[in-house]
């Protein structure tokens, strides 16, 4: 304990206990203590994260699910959800799924679903894997949409797409932990942090089933921005946010009507 609060970590006795049950040798213990007391987020040292009540595996170069992002769960089960046809199931896509913990706690949530994540990271790929195993969930490595299935085009009931939305500009001022030992691209937004938001939001609508979803994370700032970004590529826009979470989630409805 004394050599991660030298380190600088808050809770330090906390932390402490969590690796000492991770730790499966006293050698074990101290290797985990170095990398941590190295800046190592501590998900990435004990291989997992807490998100929506499950224990998510993660392992070192994956993004580490934010507890922030459980808003965004709980706005995408919140939602009136269009029926599946007779005999098929919901079909949920988590898109940029990092480690796959959206798709994790949906499926998890929700009764029976058609279950599909997509990342450009092979070592997220490979780590949704592991996570989506139990839900019968399919993970494809390509950018955005281009791996998924032609076959889900406008059959998605709810599509969570976890983009980066970090403007180029501040990625330097983020933790270390999260600036040194995270994939740069699971947090470059580009110029306006908005980039990968634009590209998701247009191709939406293609995939989306009448009535379905698309649910983003964004900050309180990018917000009204990114509303009108729905707007323009045809889905009905709605921004929630959440003080407790610290959460700004934009979602776009397509028209039920559209064909």
């Amino acid at each position: 304990m004394t050599r991660l609060r030298a380190a600088g970590c808050v809770f330090a006795e906390d932390e402490a206990q969590l690796l000492t049950d991770a730790a499966r040798t006293p050698e074990d213990l101290n290797a985990m203590v170095d990398r941590r007391a190295a800046g190592l987020p501590l998900e990435q040292v004990v291989g997992w994260a807490e998100f929506c009540g499950l224990r998510i595996a993660v392992q070192p170069g994956v993004f580490v699910p934010r507890r922030r992002t459980e808003f965004l769960v709980g706005q995408a089960i919140a939602r009136p959800r269009p029926a599946p046809d007779q005999g098929t199931r919901l079909v949920v896509v988590d898109l940029c799924c990092g480690s796959g913990a959206v798709g994790a706690a949906l499926a998890a949530a929700l009764d029976q679903v058609e279950l599909y994540a997509a990342d450009i990271d092979p070592a997220a790929v490979a780590c949704a894997r592991r996570n989506l195993a139990a839900f019968g969930g399919r993970v494809y490595q390509g950018d955005l949409f281009a791996p998924l299935p032609a076959a889900l085009r406008g059959r998605v009931g709810l599509l969570a797409a976890n983009v980066p939305y970090i403007p180029a500009g501040e990625i330097a001022l983020l933790p270390a932990e999260a600036r040194l030992h995270e994939p740069r691209a699971a947090l470059d937004g580009g110029t306006d942090g908005l980039d990968l938001l634009r590209r998701v939001a247009a191709g939406a609508p293609g995939w989306l089933a009448p009535g379905g979803h698309l649910l983003i994370e964004t900050s309180q700032r990018q917000a009204p921005e990114a509303a009108d970004i729905f707007a323009q590529s045809g889905l009905i826009p709605h921004v929630a946010s959440s003080e407790e979470h610290s959460a700004t989630v934009i979602i776009g409805t397509r028209p039920a009507a559209q064909r």
